[in-house]
């Protein structure tokens, strides 16, 4: 383990001031990108600055003080470039890695054992997620929710064109890149205090975990703000289309 230090209302007290960032990926699909570091290491072209900065960045601005990187593939180059970066880091960070592989949902609760307050909720979010959104609201509604774990949830642009018909089956127009009509896991969640507890030490945790609060109606879904800004970063053309959208934005 490394540890790196830097320099009213109930539902704001629920606002969570920890996370955990899932680092540990092998990134196979930004090959060469990913054959000399980590995912979160791989620079948003034309920013000078890796996922994870982003994400430290965005997370610091939400009010989250400490955070807990998880760290796996090439996890000594996170490392070094966390410690070399230190004294410009936005919040506490802890890195973290597993001896063994323990899958998804023992990875992030082996993760959030080293969280500094465990009697507080925390955020979670994947290591190859580049997003921008209210933290804090998000926070609320679980809060107001009564949830144990509350999932984000987005609507992915579909890669393709698609072809609208009348109910005679002629085309009537050609629509680029829409929407998904269905909500996916954005990869950011709000968990309570007692969540840790119910994770599975090896294994899945959205085959375990998940599936009873949703039985019980304690897992809930946000989904994210019109025109809050989400990108997973899987492959090359997702890096260069968050670099054009970043210019397009800017300008």
């Amino acid at each position: 383990m490394v540890r790196l230090m830097t320099g009213d209302s109930n539902a704001s007290s629920a606002r969570p001031t920890q996370a955990v960032i899932l680092a540990g990926g092998q990134g196979s699909r930004l090959r060469p990108y990913t054959d000399d570091r980590p995912k979160p290491l791989v620079e948003i072209p034309g920013t000078g600055t890796p996922i994870i900065g982003h994400q430290l960045g965005w997370l610091a601005a939400e009010g989250v003080t400490d955070a807990v990187i998880s760290c796996g593939h090439l996890a000594e180059v996170l490392q070094e470039w966390l410690t070399s970066t230190a004294d410009r880091l936005p919040c506490r960070v802890t890195t973290v890695t597993e001896d063994e592989p323990l899958g998804r949902g023992g990875g992030l609760k082996h993760a959030a054992a080293y969280l500094p307050r465990p009697d507080e909720p925390w955020y979670a979010t994947n290591g190859d997620i580049w997003t921008r959104f209210s933290l804090r609201e998000m926070a609320d509604f679980h809060h107001e929710r009564g949830a144990e774990a509350t999932l984000s949830l987005a609507r992915p642009r579909i890669p393709w064109g698609v072809v609208e018909t009348n109910e005679y089956g002629h085309v009537v127009d050609f629509i680029e890149a829409p929407p998904s009509p269905y909500l996916i896991n954005a990869g950011v969640y709000v968990f309570s205090a007692n969540f840790a507890a119910m994770l599975p030490t090896r294994g899945d945790h959205e085959r375990t975990t998940f599936p009873r609060l949703a039985r019980k109606r304690r897992l809930a879904g946000y989904p994210l703000p019109q025109g809050a800004y989400w990108r997973a970063i899987d492959t090359e053309k997702d890096l260069t289309e968050a670099a054009r959208e970043l210019a397009a934005h800017q300008s």
